[in-house]
């Protein structure tokens, strides 16, 4: 059966534009005081920081005021979908009754949103080319479904959907690290919070999913490791080198620490705080 192609989305429908969201990472998402935020927060409640034209009100001091979890979060670009086309630019404050809908769909259109960034991650990969069709459908049936109504989204079973998109991504990840010579360390899941690692030969490594808080990878090369799902809370990263590692985020790097020598894929900003 034929299948007919649709555009990707593009680079920037994939990046957060706060501009055109009403806030809703301030709102639909709770939170708990901790290292990463200075107060409790639960879902659906606004943010007190959150000002009347969904800005945030404390945005140049986010860290200084005890909210670096909110520094490191990224929708991939959600929380506009979500406000501009799910509810065609219609606010929740304009609307209150559909308020609740509305936050309810934003955490699921942020997940769908991760999914499209790796999957247009993939099909940028020349070596994952066996399996560059079924991502092109892959993308494009995600896509899909994040043009739906409120209601058709926050039924979709993203677990199930995830462990679909996973097969491919795991399959591209061993196309990709299959081009790099010699014995690949697997670190799959692995604790290696606090561990020392300094330049350490982690090129095509499996990282996926490892514990890598307060890690010291000062120098480390991690040159077409699979980070997919990572954890880069205040890891060490400065001088590693990062260029052409496979799934990483600019979330990850945004929880990491980091300088100048540090070497990012092109797609990825350098942190301010670094």
């Amino acid at each position: 059966m034929s299948h007919q192609h649709q555009a990707l989305p593009t680079d920037g429908s994939l990046h957060a534009d706060c501009a055109n969201c009403f806030g809703l990472c301030c709102v639909a998402l709770p939170f708990a005081a901790s290292a990463d935020f200075a107060v409790d927060k639960d879902a659906g409640q606004p943010c007190t920081n959150l000002l009347a034209d969904f800005r945030c009100g404390i945005h140049s001091q986010l860290r200084e005021r005890g909210f670096p979890g909110c520094t490191v979060f990224d929708c991939f670009g959600a929380g506009q979908k979500v406000s501009q086309l799910t509810f065609g630019g219609k606010d929740w404050r304009q609307a209150p009754r559909t308020a609740r809908q509305m936050f309810a769909v934003f955490p699921v259109m942020r997940q769908l949103h991760e999914l499209l960034w790796y999957l247009t991650e993939a099909l940028a990969l020349q070596a994952a080319k066996p399996v560059h069709e079924d991502l092109r459908t892959a993308l494009e049936d995600t896509e899909r479904l994040t043009r739906g109504s409120a209601d058709e989204i926050t039924e979709i079973d993203v677990a199930a959907l995830r462990q679909d998109i996973n097969t491919l991504l795991l399959r591209t990840s061993e196309l990709v690290r299959s081009k790099v010579a010699g014995r690949k360390k697997n670190h799959r899941g692995a604790d290696l919070i606090g561990a020392t690692l300094r330049g350490a030969d982690l090129r095509g490594a499996n990282l996926r999913g490892a514990y890598l808080i307060a890690a010291d990878l000062r120098g480390a090369d991690l040159r077409s490791a699979d980070v997919i799902g990572a954890d880069f809370r205040n890891t060490d990263l400065r001088g590693a080198d990062l260029t052409g590692a496979i799934f990483l985020t600019q979330a990850q790097l945004n929880a990491a620490k980091g300088d100048s020598t540090t070497k990012l894929p092109v797609a990825l900003a350098r942190p301010a705080h670094w």
